[in-house]
Parts: structure tokens; C-alpha cells; sequence
């Protein structure tokens, strides 16, 4: 019944290419992918065949969609089908959804309070009002399926549960209009990818105790996702949601350069990118007498958060920051900000890393076919190792032996020595010993401990310095199965096993205490993966990304990207090797995913090529990190 009403009320939509002449819903299905060329060659017979949009179609480059307004005697529950479907619109101010108000509820609604995504279009249906005695009021219930919900900030957050809603109705003269709206938005899945996209935000890792010791010192990015309309001046939105600040999950562990207030200069400035893909900003008094350094900062952040919304594949060129007056406050060219370019922390990895069946630690680059053990013991034949990690920049590596009870960290040296166990596990076997160890771009080594007795989370300063315990939140029941710490040393991801099923979170890293004595803490865990009922590995594969192999409830695995702050990552999908066990992905999504499979053994995915064995005995790939 509501997919049924969805596709009636996609006949309600009035979809335009930019500078073409308006083509009707009906035309477009007609059209499908005749649609690029303006439907110069129309069917005159056959089928009429729906077309779904996608965030990922070149279709949905191309078309605007405009709503339709109110129909004269609509009755209560088409007058809210058409309300909904016109609030899909490509209109930057709803200006036909308003149509369909009261003149008082017009004042009252906020379309951008919040957005409710719903897993389709919801149902509408009439309910019986006992308070209505004279007729004039009705009210129309909304029903369906909550996967998440968009706060005023632009944040995303999975939330599935079922979702009802109630919209009051009243006569307006002889015709029915809403007197009693939503909150905010309410969009079907498909709507809501076609609308908004994913933008990364940037803000600087607040490293508190650590800020001494950081192998990048002060200057980490962090990136902050928000969902931005796709089309609707999408760089001033995306520039007014930096100033605006962090999202209130991350804010705890990060800092704006910008001062508090700082906004644009002009509260209807429209901001564009020039014929150079440079980028200009005028902003308010608040911004005025701040320090070049600062202001530098100020510019690095902006450049890296609108950097992908340059004109197809150009990046932006640079940044300047003016005062209200016009006058520069700082100007930083794209070249200038690669001092503060994330993959300062990231590295750039040559090599992708694994365990051979001999238990040694193995290399492979890019064009090699056959791996070479790693120089130093790591690489020798009495290894001994079930996990590896490599430090960012490929100097150093951690390796755990293989019955899961030890921790060693060695040079990646011919002339290295293993030297001492670093931190040791008692859990008395692989399952309750060490995880797979991970390293940040600050220089710490991350390792937890799955003793059922004593489990716990540790952070080695250095990699090799002491080993500080790390505070967690409550797991109800769970434990730590397996963990990646991102680059900047601000988020840990963690599969956390409960009741039998295994579930990706995401926690922030919090640091306080002195640099002698350091309190870490990880906070406010956050399913990144909600729609699969078990994840079986995942890495980090990019800023806020994460490549994820899971099952859903039909036990079938899946490989697939999701952004984290568990939204659908907006990128082509990759087809997954069988029974992937482990993976591995790098922060710099030209490099290729490397995986652990049950039947291949180590197998790898080179650009423009299938899946190819490397190793058929092998385990645990990583890239550095």
C-alpha cells in the first residue's frame, strides 16, 4: 500500500533539467536513461517503466525536481501526499510546500529543525478525530519505518524504530491546509540520498596531555560528516555548517580556530568558487583582529571541508579570509595547506602487510606479485606472530605472537632486535588474548586485552613507552574483539561482541591528565554499521570512512562503505570475495583493499582488475596504521 501511494505521488513531481523546459513525472519514466539527451527521441509505444533515482546516477546530475501546488477541493490525505512530495522539491525555500499551510503555520514550520529519514515514503492515512464537531478539523496520521534522523546541525544519526506521526488539518476558506505541520523534514531513503550529500567538516584534534609527544604536533584534522543539501548552494551551506562548529558527538575532543560568533559577513552571502577554484570569504566582526597564525588555521579548515566541492574533478585552488571591510586577513593556497593536509598523519603507505603461514611478518607493494618478509626479527623464520600493525610511516611495527599472549615492537631493521614483551595478555588462549594491535598518526600503539578476568584497553605512548589503561564505557555484557584507532587519534572503532552477535562501534577518544600522568578515555560508542546484524572485519578506509564486511538478517555477507557516522557511504560499490575473514584499506582510497578470505587466502583488488590470490596460506593483512 505505501510503495503503491509513493509511485502515485512521483506523477504529482515536475522534473527540469537546468536550462530546459519542464518534462512531467510521466515523461520521465518514459524517458529512463533517454533522459541525458533531453528526450529528443520519445517512445510513442511500449511499456511505461519506472526509473528509481540514485544518489549515484548521472540522472540525478542532470534533473531538478519542483513540487506541484495544492489542487483545488484536495481532500485531507492527498493534500499531505502532495505536502510531502513537495517538500522533496529542489526549491531552496519550500516555497511550494508552504502553499499547502495555513498562513500561521507557514511562521511556525522549520523545515530544517530536523529530518527524519524513513526507510521508504511513509503511509498517510485519515484518523477519526472525536474532538472534531463542526467538521473543520481533521487529523492525518503518518506511519512507517525510522532509520535515522538529521539534527539542526546537519548530523546524522541511525535511529531505527517505528515512526507514527500526527499532522492536523483545517478549512482554510472551502479548502483543506495544514495548521499543524511536522517537525522538520520527513523523507523517504531514496529522497534523502538524491537530496543531500555527505560532506566532511574539519576541525583540530584537541590532544590535551599528548600535544608534546605527537609525532604531528597540534596541526591533526579531524573529519566531521554532515549532510548538506546537494544542490542548494551547497559551499555556503557547507561553509556555514564549519563556522557553526562541531557536531555535539565529536565536539568533546576537538577545536575551531575560528572564534566563537565568527559567521559570514553578510547573513545572505552567497559563496562560489571563482574561475580559478579559489575560494573567497568575508566574514563578521568576531573575525576582525585574530593573529595570522590563527588565521592560517582558520583558512586550512575551510579549504580541506569544501575541498570536493570544486566544478568535477578540480579541487579548490585556495582560500581567502577578508573582513568585514573587504580587507585580507589571510590568504593559504592549496599547496601552503599541505602542511596541514590529514594524510600528514595518515602517511603515504608503499606497502600493504601480512602474516605468511611460516608466522612471519610479509610485504607487498603495489606492483609485486609474490610478498618478502620484513627486514628485522618480525621477518625471521621463528617469528612466531598471529597480528601485525606498522606505524604510520613504516619505521616501526607491533606484532602479537601467535596464541595471542604477547605484544613485541621492533624496527622494521635488518639489524633489530625483537627486545621485550610490552604489554602481556593471561587470558589463556587466542580468543581471550591480545586483539590485533593499531597505531595512530600521533605515534601511540592501541591494543586491548580480552582476558575474561581482566579485560582492558591500553595505549603505549611512543609505541614502545608506557602502557596506559584506557577508560571505557560500559559494554552491557560485551567485550572488544577487534579494534582500529583512526589516524588523528580521535575515534576508535571496535567490534563489540553481546548475546552472540558481533556489532561496529565508534567511540571518541577524550585525553586529560598531565603529560606525566595521562587520562584517556573513550566516550559515546555509536553503532557505525546499524543495518548488519553481525560485521565480521571493517578498516578504515578513508577520513570518516570505513569499508565493512557483515551480514544482515538473511546471513548472506556483504562488503560495503559506510561513512562514521553510520550513513551509507555515496560511493560505487565493490564486489566482496567470498568469506571474507580480515581486512585491509588505507586512508587513501586510490590504493587497493587488501583481504583475508576461507578459501583464497590473501587476495587483493588492484584498480580496473578482479580480486587476485597473493598468498594462499597468509592472514591478518593491514596497511599501516
Amino acid at each position: 500500500m505505501g510503495a503503491d501511494r509513493a509511485d502515485r505521488r512521483r506523477f504529482r513531481r515536475r522534473v527540469r533539467r537546468p536550462g530546459g523546459r519542464g518534462l512531467s513525472a510521466p515523461v520521465l519514466l518514459a524517458c529512463g536513461a533517454l533522459l541525458l539527451s533531453g528526450c529528443a527521441s520519445m517512445p510513442d509505444s511500449g511499456d511505461v517503466r519506472r526509473v528509481d533515482s540514485s544518489p549515484r546516477s548521472d540522472v540525478d546530475s542532470q534533473v531538478r525536481v519542483y513540487g506541484v501546488s495544492p489542487g483545488k477541493g484536495e481532500q485531507p490525505a492527498e493534500l499531505v501526499s502532495g505536502f510531502l512530495e513537495a517538500t522533496t522539491s529542489d526549491e531552496e525555500n519550500f516555497g511550494t510546500a508552504k502553499e499547502y499551510l495555513t498562513k500561521s503555520a507557514v511562521k511556525r514550520w522549520q523545515p530544517f529543525a530536523a529530518t527524519t529519514v524513513l526507510d521508504q515514503a511513509p503511509d498517510v492515512r485519515v484518523e477519526t478525530d472525536p474532538g472534531d464537531r463542526d467538521g473543520n478539523g481533521k487529523t492525518v496520521v503518518l506511519s512507517g519505518k525510522r532509520i535515522a534522523l538529521v539534527d539542526e546541525t546537519h548530523a546524522y544519526k541511525p535511529d531505527e524504530q517505528p515512526y507514527e506521526e500526527r499532522i492536523h488539518l483545517t478549512l482554510s476558506g472551502s479548502e483543506w491546509r495544514i495548521d499543524g505541520p511536522p517537525r522538520g523534514l520527513i523523507l523517504g531513503e531514496s529522497d534523502f540520498q538524491r537530496i543531500y550529500r555527505s560532506v566532511n567538516k574539519y576541525y583540530f584534534a584537541d590532544l590535551g596531555p599528548d600535544a608534546e609527544d605527537s609525532k604531528a604536533g597540534d596541526n591533526v584534522l579531524v573529519a566531521d560528516p554532515v549532510y548538506v543539501r546537494r544542490r542548494i548552494d551547497p559551499v555556503t551551506a557547507t561553509v556555514k555548517a564549519l563556522l557553526d562548529g562541531p557536531t555535539g558527538w565529536l565536539e568533546p575532543v576537538v577545536s575551531s580556530s575560528f572564534p566563537r560568533g565568527a559567521a559570514l559577513g553578510r547573513r545572505d552571502e552567497r559563496l562560489s568558487l571563482d574561475d580559478s577554484n579559489a575560494l573567497k570569504i568575508r566574514l563578521n566582526e568576531r573575525a576582525a583582529q585574530i593573529s595570522a597564525a590563527r588565521c592560517a588555521r582558520m583558512a586550512a579548515q575551510t579549504l580541506f571541508t569544501v575541498q570536493d566541492l570544486g566544478e568535477g574533478s578540480s579541487q579548490v585552488s585556495g582560500v581567502r579570509l577578508e573582513r568585514q571591510n573587504g580587507s585580507e586577513l589571510c590568504a593559504l593556497s592549496s599547496d601552503a595547506a599541505r602542511a596541514y593536509a590529514p594524510d600528514g598523519v595518515e602517511g603515504h603507505p608503499r606497502h600493504q602487510y601480512f602474516v605468511d603461514s611460516e608466522h612471519r611478518m610479509v610485504r607487498l607493494s603495489d606492483d609485486e606479485d609474490r610478498p618478502q618478509p620484513v627486514p628485522g626479527p618480525f621477518g625471521a623464520d621463528d617469528a612466531g606472530l598471529g597480528s601485525v600493525a606498522v606505524s604510520r610511516d613504516e619505521r616501526d611495527a607491533a606484532g602479537v605472537t601467535a596464541d595471542g599472549s604477547a605484544l613485541y615492537v621492533t624496527e622494521l631493521a635488518s639489524d633489530a632486535e625483537r627486545g621485550k614483551v610490552r604489554v602481556r595478555s593471561r587470558g589463556g588462549s587466542v580468543e581471550h588474548g591480545l586483539t590485533a594491535p593499531s597505531w595512530d598518526g600521533l605515534g601511540g600503539l592501541w591494543v586491548a586485552d580480552r582476558d575474561p578476568r581482566q579485560p582492558r584497553l591500553l595505549r603505549l605512548r611512543g609505541g614502545t613507552g608506557p602502557a596506559d589503561e584506557v577508560r571505557l564505557p560500559e559494554l552491557d555484557g560485551g567485550r572488544i574483539t577487534a579494534l582500529r584507532v583512526s589516524a588523528d587519534g580521535s575515534r576508535i572503532a571496535m567490534l563489540v561482541n553481546r548475546s552472540g552477535h558481533t556489532t561496529l562501534r565508534l567511540g571518541r577518544i577524550e585525553r586529560r591528565g598531565t603529560a606525566d600522568a595521562p587520562k584517556l578515555s573513550v566516550g559515546a560508542l555509536r553503532a557505525v554499521a546499524p543495518k548488519l546484524e553481525d560485521v565480521d572485519t571493517f578498516s578504515w578506509a578513508g577520513d570518516s570512512r570505513l569499508v565493512v564486511a557483515g551480514r544482515e538478517s538473511d546471513g548472506v555477507q556483504q562488503l560495503q562503505y559506510v561513512e562514521s557516522d553510520g550513513s551509507p557511504a555515496n560511493v560505487p560499490e565493490v564486489p566482496g570475495p567470498n568469506g571474507v575473514q580480515s581486512i585491509g584499506a588505507s586512508e587513501d582510497q586510490t590504493r587497493p583493499l587488501i583481504a583475508e578470505t576461507r578459501e583464497n587466502g590473501i587476495v587483493r583488488l588492484l584498480p580496473n582488475t578482479d580480486w587476485k590470490t597473493v598468498d594462499q596460506d597468509g592472514s591478518a593483512p593491514v596497511y599501516p596504521g
